[in-house]
């Protein structure tokens, strides 16, 4: 009888693991579906500047560049 309720539960849980993967592929093939039909968008960006300054650096007037932690 054991082994009867071993192979049951066993049946329920591959079943399930299987149910819930075609889930997983259907909502990711939807999903790829409803980005494919999707008008593309042109996506504005922001004006970036020549570089970087990293933090804490400072210009004095007298053209000298020094770093303050």
């Amino acid at each position: 009888m054991f082994a009867e309720f071993t192979a049951e539960q066993q049946y329920r849980h591959d079943t399930w693991s299987r149910d819930r993967e075609h889930a997983l592929l259907a909502s990711i093939r939807e999903r790829k579906t409803v980005v494919a039909h999707r008008p593309a968008r042109a996506v504005a960006r922001p004006q970036r500047v020549a570089w970087a300054r990293p933090i804490g650096l400072h210009v004095s007037d007298d053209a000298t560049i020094c770093a303050v932690a």
